[in-house]
């Protein structure tokens, strides 16, 4: 995990620096108009898709637990089944529409 994190923050940083480097090209001419504009519509799509992703990572961990939570209530009180079912499953589309939102704004960011 910790390697996971070193390398994301060195992937921003370098970016960070990318984009204050093209910046700076500007003044150059029009050619380096144009990539500083090429590089910075690359960064919406990064940015977009971490957004999509993390999005679609954070709905997958919290059905997980609520999956989870629910098959041990049902082993604890099995006469309970399909209340705990039905309050389950009502969550676990709560949590879908949240995610669908997060994927949808993600992309949105991208155009």
């Amino acid at each position: 995990m910790k390697k996971l994190v070193a390398f994301t923050a060195l992937a921003t940083l370098g970016l960070m620096i990318f984009d204050v480097d093209l910046a700076s090209a500007q003044d150059a001419g029009a050619a380096a108009e144009d990539l500083a504009k090429a590089g910075a519509s690359g960064l919406k799509g990064i940015g977009g898709g971490l957004a999509a992703g993390l999005g679609a990572l954070g709905a997958g961990v919290g059905i997980g637990r609520i999956g989870g939570g629910a098959v041990e209530a049902i082993a604890r009180q099995p006469e309970m089944a399909g209340t705990i079912g039905t309050n389950m499953i009502i969550t676990a589309a709560l949590v879908e529409g949240v995610a669908l939102f997060a994927v949808v704004i993600g992309l949105l960011a991208i155009i």
